[in-house]
């Protein structure tokens, strides 16, 4: 019996640089491993530096079982790093560029995985530099089932290149700050109740998942909207709860229904993919 074809994940592998020390990130990453930990065959393109924070991140990706195989080694750019400064207030994050995964490349090999790839996971911050974004651009042309997990992180995104990403989708995930943003851009209120039907009218989306913390989240999907409240796991604060969530509901799509998935998504409790999976996506 073959295998069931695999969840690639598109976009940023890079370290978290953190007074406690460095710590593997990116959303791509954190996803693919809880992915991985459910038990569902995973693989994630990025590109990393011929460098020792880039073999660091191999080496990681080899220990934990994780199919590493896609990624790209970068003789001209850096490891992707994100900066952290705890200063008194909010955390301050600075996602170094240009490094080496904002210069992946289109290949055979990587057209070929995603072609044939149960699901496409990408997100707004690897289309920040054109190479990449070319890039992504064309595997999306060839992927069965796109997920576009928004992740709008500023300056990193235009209005322009997140509405392309919007009408590639076919299930697209935001939180309520982002629904926010994008709707004030094309005119309309961001009430969920309007504002979801609305999205994947325009954009032809299948189904549009937003996440609300510790209120849970709320699903459009075939002209239903389901609502379901958050256990304490989907608190803002909790350690990778946004990558959890994504995974358990992309693990259970397409073979339990609608209300199940979101269900099993919000009952999913983050397990760190490396020493530590807290800053996966940058609040």
């Amino acid at each position: 019996m073959n295998p069931s074809p695999a969840i690639v994940c598109i976009g940023e592998f890079l370290w978290d640089m953190l007074p406690a020390g460095r710590q593997p990130g990116g959303a791509p990453y954190h996803v693919a491993g809880q992915l991985h930990r459910l038990g569902h065959p995973t693989q994630l393109i990025s590109r990393v530096g011929e460098d020792e924070l880039g073999t660091k991140l191999l080496t990681l990706l080899q220990d934990q079982g994780l199919d590493g195989h896609l990624i790209q080694r970068s003789q001209t750019h850096l490891t992707g790093v994100v900066k952290v400064n705890f200063t008194p207030g909010p955390r301050v994050y600075k996602i170094v560029e240009p490094v080496a995964w904002d210069y992946l490349q289109h290949t055979d090999e990587l057209r070929a995985a995603v072609a044939a790839a149960r699901m496409v996971v990408y997100g707004s911050l690897a289309a920040r530099s054109a190479t990449t974004r070319e890039t992504l651009y064309r595997l999306l042309q060839v992927a069965r089932f796109k997920v576009f997990d928004v992740n709008l992180r500023p300056p990193h995104y235009t209005r322009t290149v997140v509405k392309y990403l919007l009408r590639q989708a076919d299930l697209v995930k935001l939180t309520e700050p982002e629904l926010a943003e994008i709707m004030g851009w094309l005119g309309q209120s961001a009430a969920e109740a309007t504002a979801l039907p609305w999205l994947a009218a325009h954009f032809n989306l299948e189904a549009v998942c937003l996440t609300k913390g510790a209120a849970g989240a709320t699903l459009w999907y075939r002209h239903e909207l389901i609502s379901a409240a958050g256990p304490p796991a989907t608190a803002p604060d909790t350690l990778g709860s946004s990558d959890a969530f994504l995974a358990a509901l992309l693990t259970h799509w397409g073979t339990h229904s609608a209300q199940e998935c979101l269900r099993a998504a919000l009952a999913a409790h983050p397990v760190s993919v490396g020493p530590s999976a807290h800053l996966s996506h940058y609040p």
